[in-house]
């Protein structure tokens, strides 16, 4: 993205965080994340971050780890505050944490608050500062819905993985229809012009997959997906039904998405 546009996001994106009450001033805070929100301010959310994460611990990473049989190189792509790369290092692994938003408290700034350090690098998706093959995995943890071009995002993401490296997108919106994406993002937009007085399109994110989205995908950048879905409780599962029921349109759905790049 242009500087302006990235000025422009950045102020619109620090507002709405700030407005949530994101971060704090007590380390606790996140050395504790993604299990407790010691704040309080968000914690249905970091709840739902957790049980993802607890997932993603147990059936994809641990499979990865007893295949390597050695620590991995993980680039954790919009890594926020730092608390996965954090999470990473306690197994013992090499994370690099890339977000473009430095902030001392919501930002790559808070990863001062960790007892194990980790890189952190200020990027884009998109223009990614690592030499070609460096990495085993790259995550996108609830960041590559804020993409501009699926396809570029992941071509980079590509180019730094070795060949037996892997992809994993957790906690972006798929919907089964592209219509029902375009519906939420224009709710989202219209929320955040009536809470907020603008409604942070300064980039023009995706911020959501559909299942034509991913096959497109696949079959442009030879990408084998494999999807993983953690339960996220009872009334999480009834919502499908609870917008049939109330002819809303259909929530969204939170897989692990696990993606092999095939040869060419």
């Amino acid at each position: 993205m242009d500087s302006d546009a990235r000025r422009r996001f950045l102020n619109d994106y620090s507002k709405i965080r700030r407005a949530e009450g994101r971060g704090s001033t007590d380390a606790e805070y996140y050395r504790d994340l993604p299990y407790r929100d010691g704040s309080g301010a968000n914690s249905a959310q970091w709840a739902i971050r957790a049980r993802t994460y607890r997932h993603f611990e147990r059936h994809v990473l641990a499979k990865m780890e007893h295949a390597a049989q050695r620590p991995l190189d993980i680039l954790d792509l919009g890594a926020g505050n730092g608390w996965m790369s954090y999470r990473l290092t306690l197994r013992d692994h090499r994370p690099v944490a890339l977000d473009i938003f430095s902030d001392n408290r919501d930002g790559l700034g808070a990863a001062r608050h960790y007892p194990r350090r980790f890189p952190c690098v200020e990027a884009e998706f998109d223009q990614l500062p690592f030499d070609t093959a460096a990495f085993d995995l790259a995550i996108y943890n609830s960041s590559i819905h804020y993409a501009i071009d699926y396809r570029r995002t992941l071509a980079e993401a590509r180019r730094c993985l070795r060949r037996s490296g892997s992809v994993v997108i957790m906690d972006s919106p798929v919907y089964k229809r592209p219509e029902h994406g375009e519906q939420m993002r224009a709710e989202r937009h219209e929320q955040f012009e009536r809470q907020y007085g603008f409604r942070s399109d300064a980039v023009p994110s995706i911020e959501f997959f559909d299942e034509t989205m991913l096959d497109e995908l696949a079959r442009d950048l030879h990408i084998e997906w494999r999807r993983t879905c953690p339960w996220y409780g009872l009334p999480w599962a009834l919502r499908p039904l609870k917008a049939r029921i109330r002819s809303r349109r259909p929530p969204s759905q939170f897989f692990i998405l696990v993606g092999r790049f095939r040869e060419a």
